[in-house]
């Protein structure tokens, strides 16, 4: 069988009984929570959970589970000439969701943010004809189901299709990605962030951390060198990791007020101070 994580939703390679632990949850980006460690199967997981699908935007869907499973992110599915792309994953994947995106196109790419949303990325793969996964190969150590789908590239950035570039931006984890989208918010450009830059829940800012369930902040340098990753690309919006986590408009002038008022807060007692 391939055990499910019931915290971060990371399926794992076959096995006659659960993994005796999940190294995702197990590292200190994540946690395993009081109760302990509990797994789950996809089809499992059929039977209790559904998908919903929202339009975001011309060419832009949302896919997430209901109720909420592990993380709770949610997927886009980007149509684009050159072939659609999944970025991000989530756990469940069933044949109404197969169905209704191959009546969109299909899916001839997928685009993994960081580990957290590794999922069943593999399952989702084989669904559409062996989609190519493109992971980070700073990242490779954290993949628990090997797949001769699974693509780890390396160096700064890379194209996947028309117009959508995965941008290495590092931070909650070596590898974390972003995708950029050119065609996005109607020619002005989308960035896709997951939560390597987390939209905040006043939708004004962009924060960063090493770990958000422990609150582990992450370093001046750090978060500067994201700013300088993405600084080449327009972009007027950010679509986060969870649904309506989005910044609609003017978002590089967010992410610069962001990054200032980030530092004040490592740097000064008073972060409302002038930096």
């Amino acid at each position: 069988m391939y055990s499910i994580c019931i915290t971060c939703g990371t399926q794992f390679a076959a096995s006659d009984a659960p993994p005796s632990a999940c190294p995702i949850c197990e590292d200190s980006r994540q946690y395993v929570p009081p109760s302990g460690q509990a797994w789950t199967t996809l089809d499992q997981l059929q039977r209790s959970h559904r998908n919903s699908f929202r339009r975001l935007e011309p060419g832009l869907m949302g896919v997430g589970t209901t109720p909420e499973f592990a993380i709770g992110q949610r997927a886009l599915f980007v149509q684009s000439p050159g072939g659609n792309v999944l970025w991000d994953c989530i756990s469940l994947i069933d044949q109404a969701t197969i169905d209704l995106l191959n009546g969109l196109g299909g899916v001839s790419a997928i685009a993994i943010s960081h580990p957290h949303y590794y999922t069943t990325m593999v399952e989702w793969s084989r669904a559409f004809a062996n989609a190519p996964v493109y992971l980070h190969a700073a990242d490779r150590q954290w993949v628990q189901r090997a797949d001769p789908a699974i693509e780890l590239w390396d160096g700064p950035s890379r194209t996947v299709g028309a117009g959508l570039t995965l941008i290495r931006c590092g931070g909650h984890f070596a590898g974390g990605t972003v995708l950029h989208w050119a065609g996005g918010a109607g020619g002005r450009g989308a960035l896709f962030t997951g939560d390597i830059l987390q939209v905040t829940m006043d939708r004004r800012y962009v924060s960063f951390m090493r770990s958000y369930p422990n609150m582990w902040p992450l370093s001046r340098a750090v978060v500067e060198s994201i700013a300088r990753a993405i600084a080449p690309y327009e972009f007027d919006r950010i679509y986060g990791a969870w649904w309506d986590r989005h910044i609609e408009a003017d978002a590089q002038a967010a992410v610069a007020r962001s990054v200032d008022r980030y530092v004040a807060g490592l740097e000064h007692d008073d972060p409302e101070r002038p930096v």
